[in-house]
């Protein structure tokens, strides 16, 4: 992601501050940051920062005359030798909606998105009290802005600076930063629909106590976004974890293995790739109670288990299956294990790991398998990882063709 760029507008809201670290995670990642402020941004955090921590100029003047031609609002998404790959606002407040739905450009911010190129996509990320966020006002503009083509990053829902609570809340830096990563992402999967699985199951007992176990989600989450960001309509099936949905990307949650397998049903048809990522449990309970179970003194309690059924190996023997990836997590003859489910399931790629290794981690070891035999991938974060796998499949898919009507 060297010699990428963004412009990041930062208007006047209390949630500016996040602004600062969504700068140091671009700068991180290799993106240079050309930061732009309104005067009322500046009531909340100075210039000095956001050019500490980008390491470049700050601009806030629309008659900054230390560009060349005195045309920061032409220059800034033009004139440079990487053009900027697209123009995020953090936070977006409601009067700075309402001025980009109504054409207008009074500063130096509304006036360069105004005239921006049509190939330079604006994200909004807004962040306002939920009074102010579920205004009809605000509600008509924000439609208005999808409809011309904004990406609206939120908003999100929880406690706010005013002290209430609801709609309105600015999404965390670190879910902004996946969109602008998805800036950057080669559209190698424009056209394709992606089905994937994620997180544990819960097969309950009785109504407090459930069999699961230690998946947080995280690899399922991370290929959702990754295949989002590679042009993809990405349908997410969750079990039950804690993670924010990706943008953009359609989530359908479940909690039993048997609901998991009854959505993947419902919508596998005319998907192009099916990756299971969830690790589903092989059982469920048959003796369940309605009830919590008590003890009874006798110091044991047995269940009765039954085999849940296997969703991957459904997709696969479907006629004219989808391209069709597996995750496998062992505990010990990581590739000998591995290469076995993948053979019995007859699916054209595994992603294999040791799940003492993986479970609740962000990084991870991973090795893939596939007919050519096995290809091990250094560790690395789980939202690399994501991309590499994405690239693997995009490659297979493609070398596939199309599939048969």
């Amino acid at each position: 992601m060297t010699e990428k760029r963004i412009v990041l507008g930062v208007t006047g809201g209390v949630a500016a501050y996040k602004a600062c670290e969504l700068t140091r995670l671009c700068v991180k990642a290799g993106i240079a940051v050309d930061v732009v402020m309104t005067q009322a941004g500046e009531h909340f955090v100075t210039a000095v920062t956001f050019q500490a921590l980008s390491g470049r100029t700050v601009y806030t003047d629309l008659w900054d005359a230390s560009i060349p031609n005195n045309m920061a609002h032409i220059e800034l998404t033009r004139a440079h030798p990487t053009e900027a790959a697209g123009i995020v606002v953090v936070p977006a407040t409601a009067d700075f909606m309402a001025k980009l739905v109504q054409g207008r450009a009074d500063d130096l911010l509304s006036t360069l998105i105004i005239a921006r190129q049509p190939t330079c996509p604006l994200m909004l990320a807004p962040a306002m009290n939920v009074e102010m966020w579920q205004n009809p006002a605000t509600q008509r503009n924000a439609m208005q802005l999808r409809a011309d083509g904004v990406t609206l990053l939120g908003p999100g829902r929880g406690d706010q600076a005013c002290g209430e609570t609801g709609d309105g809340r600015m999404l965390e830096p670190e879910e902004i930063f996946q969109s602008i990563e998805a800036l950057f992402a080669p559209k190698i999967l424009v056209g394709k629909r992606v089905l994937i699985t994620a997180g544990p199951t819960h097969e309950p007992i009785d109504p407090v106590r459930v069999i699961t176990n230690h998946s947080s989600g995280k690899m399922g989450y991370a290929l959702a976004d990754a295949a989002r960001a590679a042009g993809a309509d990405v349908t997410l099936v969750s079990g039950p974890v804690t993670l924010a949905t990706p943008a953009n990307v359609t989530r359908v949650d479940v909690q039993s293995a048997r609901e998991m397998f009854d959505a993947v049903k419902l919508r596998v048809s005319g998907c192009d790739i099916f990756i299971a990522v969830a690790a589903v449990a092989d059982y469920h309970v048959v003796n369940g109670s309605a009830q919590k179970i008590k003890k009874d003194g006798s110091g044991k309690f047995t269940l009765e288990l039954a085999e849940n059924p296997d969703i991957l190996a459904h997709v696969a023997a479907l006629p004219n299956a989808p391209y069709c990836v597996g995750f496998a997590a062992e505990s010990e003859k990581l590739l000998e294990h591995a290469e076995a489910k993948r053979k019995r399931k007859r699916v054209p790629l595994l992603v294999a790991n040791l799940a003492q290794a993986a479970f609740g981690a962000d990084d991870n070891n991973v090795v893939l398998l596939d007919d050519a035999g096995s290809h091990p991938l250094p560790r690395a974060p789980k939202t690399l990882l994501a991309r590499q796998i994405i690239s693997r499949i995009a490659v297979a898919v493609t070398a596939r063709g199309p599939r048969s009507a």
